[in-house]
């Protein structure tokens, strides 16, 4: 707050021709025309220094005035720059919260474009792995493609495994795990694309329909199922197929292909299925899984 300048009146001195008038009357009751003169110049000049005076007064009143207004103005002044003030100190300290919030927003923009680039570089990873995944399958069904359309075999995908599927009277008598002439010559033609795969790995899978075997040879699909598989690896190491690349296994009816309600579905369930194991190295994570 702004303090106002005091103000100090002056007392108008009362007019001295009126007591010097009193004093002569009263002094003898006679008086000249001189002293009489004398005293109305006295009394004019009284009341000219009282005119004088108020004159004063009144301009020292008429600049109070301007004063006073002068600080209404002032103040009214402050008081708004006080609020400018306060509302330049807000906006400030919303700027400041609003740069803050700006930088955190950056930040996590930082670390979601991070994530976003290490989620793209896995995605071509794993695109680059899928078109490696569909050329070697063309690759494998191009090399079998005359047995393909002989009729002789299959060449799918199963579970994500190459698999090349050979139904069991291409290469047994029903009941049997001797290969017969027919199934000779197939694996024959078999083993030759095999040997031209030397960085591969193949399980050969023994396979029957839920008809029940019991025999002494066979006393259940178990044992067909696993002797088939081990006959055909044996025949394919007979051919030139290095051993380390085979694996045998059996799943007697455990994983039918078709129907056992029909006889179409029986047949294709009685099959040798070599599937060609996958590589785990190319698997996704094999990296993180190795740091284990």
């Amino acid at each position: 707050m702004i303090r106002r300048p005091s103000m100090r009146l002056h007392a108008v001195p009362a007019p001295l021709g009126g007591v010097r008038l009193a004093a002569l009357l009263g002094a003898g009751g006679c008086v000249t025309k001189k002293q009489l003169g004398e005293v109305e110049t006295a009394l004019a000049r009284s009341e000219q220094s009282v005119l004088d005076l108020k004159g004063e007064l009144d301009a020292m009143t008429a600049k109070n005035d301007d004063t006073k207004a002068a600080l209404d103005d002032t103040q009214a002044s402050l008081d708004k720059a006080e609020a400018e003030l306060a509302a330049l100190e807000k906006a400030l300290a919303e700027e400041r919260e609003r740069r803050a919030q700006v930088l955190a927003d950056r930040g996590a923009l930082r670390e979601e474009v991070a994530e976003m680039k290490t989620a793209l570089e896995e995605l071509e990873a794993r695109r680059k792995q899928a078109e490696a995944r569909v050329a070697a399958f063309r690759d494998l069904v191009s090399r079998f493609q005359s047995l393909i359309d002989a009729g002789t075999l299959q060449v799918r995908i199963i579970d994500g495994r190459m698999v090349v599927v050979l139904r069991n009277d291409v290469l047994f008598d029903s009941g049997s795990a001797d290969l017969s002439e027919a199934g000779r010559d197939t694996l024959a033609q078999v083993s030759d694309v095999l040997e031209q795969m030397p960085d591969r790995r193949f399980q050969v899978e023994g396979h029957t329909d839920d008809k029940p075997i019991q025999t002494a040879r066979y006393p259940s699909n178990w044992y067909l199922a696993a002797a088939r598989a081990i006959h055909v690896v044996d025949h394919l190491v007979a051919e030139g197929v290095v051993p380390g690349m085979l694996s045998a296994a059996a799943f007697a009816d455990t994983r039918p292909a078709g129907s056992n309600a029909t006889e179409e579905g029986r047949a294709a369930n009685r099959r040798i299925e070599i599937v060609v194991i996958p590589d785990l190295s190319e698997l996704p994570g094999n990296e993180e899984l190795g740091d284990l």
